[in-house]
């Protein structure tokens, strides 16, 4: 009897958190009101350059980000005058867990539940009230061989890691970064070869109509990259040079 009990609360707490999960899911791509993105700052290699950096952070340099999410949702037709508001966070001084050297199916749900943990637990105090989306960005020295690509986006737990660059130069490409994976947030999937690294076209490429076909103008922003030949692309400079696709925006449910 006692048994049947515990697991019947087991079960009610698994449904709460499972239909929790989905409405903010749910509701976090509606497009009727404003998304609450908090970025958190790390210093992911301890140098002096990123503390420094970090230190001189301000909100105002992801604007661009908030630019790039109001306009391409314009486009699709959505009326939310500003559809993204981003703050900045305090800085985390744990790194996020690593992600397995040979994933597999249970070692990347292990890891998910890890981070998911992790991400509700880091940031303390600075989130009694809850962001709808929360993005910790691990700084660089600007020096450092670093795959800035290697970063994720969860939509469960709705979180996001991205590596980036502790250099003012590196802005832009930061930004297309943080907005790849905050769209990963709110279920866009990659567009581009696991393989290279290269859009695939057509739905990873911006203007998949285009005569001829490469060298493309814009990047689709999950295929990550402006495909300038079929083996050959580049990351953006900036989200000026970013559009959403439209299988990316109907993964959003921007369109239908």
């Amino acid at each position: 009897m006692f048994k049947a009990v515990r697991i019947s609360i087991l079960l009610f707490i698994l449904f709460f958190v499972a239909l929790s999960t989905w409405l903010t899911q749910a509701r976090s791509t509606d497009w009727n009101n404003s998304l609450w993105v908090k970025v958190y700052p790390i210093n992911a290699d301890g140098s002096a350059e990123a503390t420094k950096y970090i230190d001189d952070l301000d909100v105002r340099q992801f604007e661009g980000i908030e630019a790039f999410i109001a306009r391409e949702t314009e486009r699709y037709g959505s009326s939310v005058r500003r559809p993204v508001r981003i703050e900045l966070g305090l800085p985390v001084r744990e790194q996020p867990p690593e992600l397995p050297a040979g994933p597999n199916l249970f070692s990347t749900m292990a890891w998910s539940l890890k981070m998911r943990w992790w991400a509700s637990t880091v940031t303390g105090s600075q989130d009694d009230i809850e962001p709808d989306v929360r993005i910790f960005v691990r700084y660089h020295r600007p020096d450092l061989a670093v795959m800035l690509e290697n970063s994720v986006g969860l939509q469960r737990g709705m979180v996001g890691i991205v590596n980036a660059y502790a250099s003012r130069r590196h802005r832009g490409t930061n930004n297309v970064i943080i907005a790849h994976e905050f769209l990963h947030t709110l279920g866009a999937t990659d567009k581009y070869s696991p393989t290279d690294g290269h859009p695939i076209a057509p739905d990873g490429i911006a203007e998949p109509d285009r005569t001829p076909l490469y060298p493309q103008r814009y990047a689709e922003i999950m295929g990550g990259r402006i495909a300038l030949a079929e083996d050959d692309s580049e990351i953006p400079s900036s989200l000026k040079y970013a559009v959403i696709g439209s299988l990316t925006a109907s993964e959003i449910n921007l369109i239908d």
